[in-house]
């Protein structure tokens, strides 16, 4: 399945009074909102374009995140920047387990893997 093909939304579940969609860009915000709260992270990073368009006030909060959710299951692929003097590999695995947790619980969705690649590291307090 392409990039673009991909589905923006999982159907959680069906009963007889109806569905409950949950979209990509929520589980993404999620995703980023545990991510910043993570201690030794100092903000998300993104693409060139994401980070031109955050300048201009434009700043989307899922800035960094990408989610991909296919029957259940998300994985996720988040980047972002540790403050200078923390343990990269101690963050990381901080922000994986974190990540994983608050979606697992406000979903019920399985997160078998959350990716993170570290952008930066932002020297100023």
């Amino acid at each position: 399945m392409s990039k673009e093909q991909e589905p923006k939304e999982y159907v959680m579940e069906k009963k007889g009074t109806g569905e409950v969609k949950i979209a990509s860009d929520v589980v993404a915000i999620i995703a980023a909102i545990a991510a910043t709260e993570t201690d030794g992270v100092s903000s998300m990073a993104g693409n060139i374009t994401n980070e031109l368009i955050g300048k201009f006030g434009m700043k989307k909060l899922s800035k960094g995140v990408k989610v991909t959710m296919e029957e259940g299951l998300v994985h996720v692929d988040i980047m972002l920047n540790v403050k200078y003097g923390y343990s990269i590999k101690s963050v990381s695995e901080q922000v994986q387990n974190r990540v994983s947790q608050q979606i697992e619980t406000m979903t019920g969705l399985v997160v078998p893997e959350v990716n993170v690649r570290v952008a930066g590291v932002n020297l100023s307090e």
